[in-house]
């Protein structure tokens, strides 16, 4: 088929390469324009598919909007089969959706309708969710509303948001080539009425430590925002990511946000959080015991 491909970040990627090795003629890969980044925070940097497209000699497109008729023109120019997407970043226009022969497939990483919207890992993870999966989607123009091709199921665990991530991405890519490959067999079913969420884009005070809450709703904070934007607690004025942490019954008592111990065990509103593994602002990750070596955080410390 020729397909166009729309993707962003690394989740992206993989159906990507996918697409490609299946055989398949991707004449234009459409991504976000290139962000500010590098060390000193000021070169432009390509997205990672950008930077896949570029390497496999795929046409790479970046318009900041897809909105005016000159660039919905230059879609449609394309003359595509069907155009593949995966956390793009942008809406799609109706003439967008309309102008490939066989429309738009997006790759969702949730098992719709629950977790439409902007963060359907993390917000799976943080709801304590047991299983998630990814659905292949025919798009329309509401937020991933569109009728389902296929599903697949995988099961949460204590995997974080990083690791579920790429876990999808792979699922999601392998997904879609098959779909691509048996489409005339694969009947658009209308998402359920019942069960819909909506998964709100992450706010980066979402992932200060909650201690009021129980611990294993706080363990799920530190999986759901690793590795970004990353967990964390602040001491004596300074920031402290954590990265891994467990859930653990305890004898003693304190308030919430009170470490018990020397280890960095800290109570929450039931059960108590242990701390494995962490980082200070502007070092590198360390686990717990390492850093207390050169930092004590003694029994009593409170923690906001």
């Amino acid at each position: 088929m020729r397909i166009v491909f729309m993707g962003t970040p690394d989740f992206a990627v993989p159906a990507l390469v996918a697409l490609v090795e299946a055989g398949h003629e991707v004449v234009a890969a459409y991504s976000q324009p290139p962000r500010p980044g590098g060390r000193r925070g000021k070169e432009l940097t390509p997205s990672p598919v950008h930077r896949e497209a570029e390497a496999r000699g795929i046409e790479v497109r970046h318009p900041v909007s897809l909105k005016s008729a000159e660039e919905q023109e230059k879609f449609a120019a394309l003359e595509a089969d069907i155009a593949v997407v995966a956390a793009y970043g942008l809406l799609l226009p109706q003439a967008v959706l309309d102008a490939p022969r066989l429309g738009c497939l997006n790759i969702h990483a949730s098992i719709l309708p629950r977790w439409r919207g902007a963060a359907p890992i993390q917000r799976a993870i943080l709801a304590g969710d047991p299983t998630t999966g990814v659905t292949i989607m025919q798009m329309e123009a509401g937020l991933d509303t569109g009728p389902m091709l296929a599903t697949l199921r995988t099961t949460i665990d204590r995997k974080t948001a990083g690791e579920l991530t790429a876990e999808l991405a792979e699922k999601g890519a392998q997904l879609m080539v098959g779909t691509l490959r048996d489409l005339a067999v694969h009947r658009a079913v209308p998402q359920p009425e019942e069960g819909v969420t909506y998964a709100r884009k992450i706010d980066k005070a979402e992932a200060r430590l909650d201690f009021t809450a129980p611990a294993e709703q706080v363990e799920r904070q530190v999986r759901a925002f690793m590795p970004a934007p990353g967990a964390f607690f602040e001491l004596d004025g300074e920031r402290y990511k954590v990265l891994a942490a467990d859930s653990v019954e305890v004898s003693g008592s304190g308030a919430p946000g009170t470490t018990l111990d020397d280890s960095l065990t800290v109570t929450c509103g039931e059960g108590a959080l242990r701390v494995t593994r962490i980082q200070r602002a502007g070092k590198p990750a360390m686990d717990t015991a390492d850093l207390l070596r050169g930092r004590a955080i003694p029994a009593g410390t409170r923690l906001a």
